[in-house]
């Protein structure tokens, strides 16, 4: 009998201790889950016009899936103070009042029936009515449903402190389907819903809407898109579409590029801007979808490299964020970003084939984008060869021009490179390509992959006094004293000295390094300046580059002159004198011991010089 209690007692306690304990329900805060909305998800309280008219917009498609004819209006009224938004729509029941107006999160585009026509709709989140507490403190909903037409309509009133009550009206209260909001402000935001600016949100948001949306008696809607439209003739479409671009980004545009891709269901038109702007710059562009505006600063949507153009379009596809002012990062937006680029690229070709006049005018601006496209598309680079500008010594031309004229296509890394050699390695005519601006070193080291047989090759200190005149051995000799004294003036410097005949006669004197040779002496600065420990440690680093020389026109009076002088002490001078001006020529930063060796050689030459009048 015992074991028998004992054996009850034991499965009642399993039994109870095998029941899950009752849920229980969140409770939600709404003024809290408003300043959520209103500081996190949203980006400006303007928002809340943007999701009446996407919930009235939804409500009259969700009507016309059951009756096709059925009227498509949206209609915006402000008076005192307030806001009222009627539409046509499929309206609501009681019962829909309590199931989706009174639960956060629930969408009416879940409800029986609608799922089907889903992707129809502009809003996919549920959030609804709730952004517009961020503007309002009172919010007064009357609707009717066409599903059911024998419901009567039913109101549902709801304050900011999550309140709310619903009610049914008499049948003349709203005689036909459709629904009615109306926004009581809430202090401090009256501003949103002035007339003035009701009726500019309405308009930004509501542009390409497929109904007829008015303010009052204006009508926003503006159908067919201008990129649709028909037009007289191809310049009237220019100049209408130019109007459009500068009411939208405010400016007007070198050219217009025609965006579609039909399988993204996207339409559209890209609009090139008539200034450079930087390739860092991130361009932001409008999405439309379904007609209402999404965002005006959408930052993906083109490939990088097309930071030239502004763009606006409309598309049923591509899938927005939370907040809904945004695109979210998926396959079908990376496939539309490819697609997009292509129509650009495309654009571009046709201008080189068809078009240069214009190709030209463009380029002039926006050069830089054109050549960031082509480093990766070396089929864009073979048909923008002919084109694009490159600084070289024989002015701006292309490197198809340069590659014609030149044997080898020599080019520098960098502007500092370029300025050093250019005069001199024009005169004794070798050809040289700044290749120091952005993209250019990569694209002339591309060219011979375009143009097969073309040599290239980076122009170097060694090269360049390669192709100056020797001087005759029985001169040099008989200035090795001079050279000498050069030498080891110079020579704590980093800075080698030779001599070589060269034109312009006006030079007297080159300063030629490389990257190699400037890394080099940064080391050796370094190791200089640095303890014993990492003395010994850059000291291990030293490297076998060439370093950099000073070399000295032969042909020039001045340079006879100085050679022919027996002070060693002037010698110094004068020579420190011509390394510094050689620096100042290449237009080369001076480092502070090179500010410090002209200060010196200027102070010298003018004590040498007033030598004689002080001792008089």
């Amino acid at each position: 009998m015992d074991s028998q209690t004992s054996q009850s007692s034991q499965s009642s306690q399993s039994s109870q201790s095998s029941q899950s304990p009752p849920p229980h329900t969140f409770q939600v805060d709404l003024r809290g889950l408003v300043d959520l909305l209103s500081h996190h998800l949203y980006s400006s309280p303007k928002v809340y016009l943007r999701e009446l008219l996407q919930n009235a917009v939804d409500a009259v498609t969700a009507r016309r899936a059951l009756t096709p004819d059925a009227p498509a209006l949206v209609r915006l009224h402000t008076a005192d103070g307030g806001l009222r938004v009627e539409d046509s729509g499929v309206g609501l029941t009681e019962s829909d009042v309590h199931e989706l107006l009174a639960t956060i999160g629930r969408s009416s585009k879940r409800a029986e029936g609608l799922q089907e026509a889903r992707s129809g709709f502009l809003g996919q989140f549920g959030i609804g009515l709730l952004a517009c507490f961020v503007v309002a403190e009172r919010i007064r909903v009357v609707s009717r449903s066409a599903r059911t037409p024998d419901a009567p309509p039913v109101e549902w009133t709801a304050r900011d402190d999550g309140s709310y009550t619903v009610r049914t009206l008499p049948d003349a209260a709203r005689p036909e389907p459709g629904t009615t909001v109306q926004l009581t402000p809430r202090p401090g935001a009256a501003e949103w819903l002035a007339p003035e600016r009701v009726r500019a949100l309405a308009r930004d948001f509501g542009a390409l809407l497929p109904y007829d949306v008015r303010v009052g008696e204006e009508r926003i809607t503006e159908l067919p898109a201008p990129w649709d439209r028909p037009y007289p003739s191809p310049g009237a479409r220019r100049v209408a579409l130019a109007r459009h671009c500068h009411g939208l980004f405010g400016f007007t545009p070198l050219d217009s590029i025609d965006l579609e891709v039909p399988l993204a269901g996207i339409r559209g038109v890209a609009y090139v801007l008539p200034s450079a702007v930087s390739p860092a710059q991130r361009a932001t562009h409008r999405v439309h979808l379904k007609g209402m505006l999404l965002t005006e600063r959408a930052e993906q949507l083109l490939p990088d490299w097309a930071f030239f153009v502004r763009c606006v379009l409309d598309t049923d596809s591509l899938r927005p964020t939370a907040s809904r002012e945004s695109l979210y990062e998926d396959e079908t937006l990376a496939a539309v970003r490819e697609a997009l680029g292509e129509r650009i690229r495309d654009w571009l070709t046709g201008l080189a084939a068809g078009d240069p006049e214009r190709l030209a005018a463009f380029l002039a601006v926006h050069h830089l984008g054109v050549k960031s496209l082509a480093r990766h598309d070396h089929e864009m680079l073979r048909t923008m060869l002919p084109w694009l500008p490159f600084e070289t010594t024989d002015g701006q031309v292309s490197l198809e021009e340069f590659a014609r004229r030149h044997p080898v296509v020599h080019f520098t890394r960098g502007v500092e490179e370029y300025r050093q050699v250019a005069a001199i390695a024009s005169a004794q005519g070798v050809g040289v390509v700044n290749g120091g601006y952005t993209y250019d070193s990569e694209l002339i080291e591309a060219l011979p992959s375009v143009r097969p047989g073309t040599v290239v090759a980076e122009l170097d200190a060694d090269t360049v006094t390669a192709h100056l005149d020797g001087v005759e051995p029985g001169v040099e000799l008989l200035l090795t004293g001079f050279l000498a004294a050069a030498r080891a003036k110079l020579d704590p410097l980093g800075c080698d000295v030779v001599l070589r005949a060269f034109h312009p006669l006006s030079v007297p004197a080159l300063h030629l390094d490389d990257r190699a040779a400037r890394h080099e002496q940064a080391r050796a600065d370094a190791e200089e300046q640095a303890d014993d420990l990492w003395a010994g440690i850059l000291g291990s680093l030293r490297g076998s580059a060439p370093r950099a020389r000073l070399v000295l026109n032969h042909l020039n009076p001045l340079i006879r002159r100085v050679s022919s002088l027996d002070d060693a002490e002037l010698i110094g001078t004068a020579v420190e004198s011509l390394y510094g001006q050689a620096l100042l020529m290449a237009q080369r930063p001076l480092r502070p011991t090179d500010s410090a060796l002209l200060n010196r050689a200027f102070i010298d030459l003018l004590e040498w010089a007033t030598r004689g009048t002080a001792d008089d």
